[in-house]
């Protein structure tokens, strides 16, 4: 027992301690500060950062058959994305991107001072429960917006059908949205670290992480190493339980966690789908 108590001390201070991040915040705010406080460092972020996490789906997806090991993993093994669906969908992301994001971080810009950057980097501690924080309130949102979407006709046809253009995601799907709902998402994703006032690293962190297993829920794929496979109790959704919203709409409207679904009646397991064939 007193072995058990000496080690959650060992990792209570670990996490506590003020230093770890500090190189790093004091490298970002020194050498790159007039980048960083830029109103668009977080859209440069966001977007780099989703076209590199899609990449190594996307090779996944074009060597194909070539690579057996990883299409035993494939989610849906009879359906690979084409080369149109896939210029399709970067042409939607990029559209979004240049047309309605672009120009409304250019006006922010414009009327918003830049961000004033902390002396002090914020503890590790602080940094993963802020981000998990974070998480957890888009999920929420996410969920409501969603299920009304799918329960309003008006809406779904509107501004949510093109993401279900396809019933076998692939990573560049991720982003093949509606311009209202990519706004939408990225003003939560903005609005909500303010909101729980987090550090501007923690911030920075939180929309990495979010990109990510956005990415990851759609890749087609259940690697080993998925989020929904290192995270236990069947708490986090993942990418099966993702692809299961695709083929079934009316299940699974969390975006991440499980929880909201499992409350309202509406998850479902990957076998669901098996037992509809």
């Amino acid at each position: 027992m007193a072995f058990a108590d000496n080690s959650l001390d060992i990792w209570t201070n670990f996490l506590g301690q003020n230093s770890l991040l500090q190189p790093l915040w004091d490298n970002l705010r020194l050498n790159y500060q007039d980048y960083v406080r830029s109103p668009l460092f977080p859209v440069v972020l966001t977007v780099s950062s989703y076209f590199i996490f899609c990449i190594p789906y996307l090779i996944c997806d074009i060597m194909g058959d070539r690579w057996p090991w990883v299409q035993q993993f494939k989610i849906q093994p009879s359906y690979r994305p084409t080369a149109s669906s896939l210029l399709h969908c970067t042409g939607v992301t990029l559209y979004n991107h240049v047309f309605l994001v672009l120009p409304a971080s250019v006006a922010q810009w414009l009327w918003r001072p830049p961000a004033d950057l902390p002396d002090q980097a914020p503890r590790l501690i602080e940094l993963i429960v802020g981000v998990i924080g974070n998480l957890l309130l888009f999920d929420f949102q996410y969920f409501i917006w969603h299920l009304l979407h799918h329960r309003i006709r008006w809406l779904y046809i509107t501004f949510h059908a093109i993401h279900h253009k396809y019933s076998s995601p692939f990573a560049l799907a991720t982003q093949c949205l509606g311009g209202w709902e990519l706004v939408t998402v990225g003003f939560w994703t903005t609005l909500n670290p303010v909101v729980l006032k987090s550090h501007l690293l923690t911030t920075w962190v939180f929309m990495l992480v979010h990109v990510y297993v956005s990415v990851e829920d759609h890749c087609g794929y259940d690697f080993p190493w998925s989020t929904s496979r290192l995270i236990p109790f069947g708490i986090y959704g993942g990418p099966s339980k993702h692809d299961v919203h695709h083929q079934k709409p009316s299940t699974n409207f969390a975006p991440h966690f499980s929880h909201w679904d499992k409350i309202f009646g509406t998850h479902a397991d990957f076998s669901f789908c098996n037992d509809m064939k």
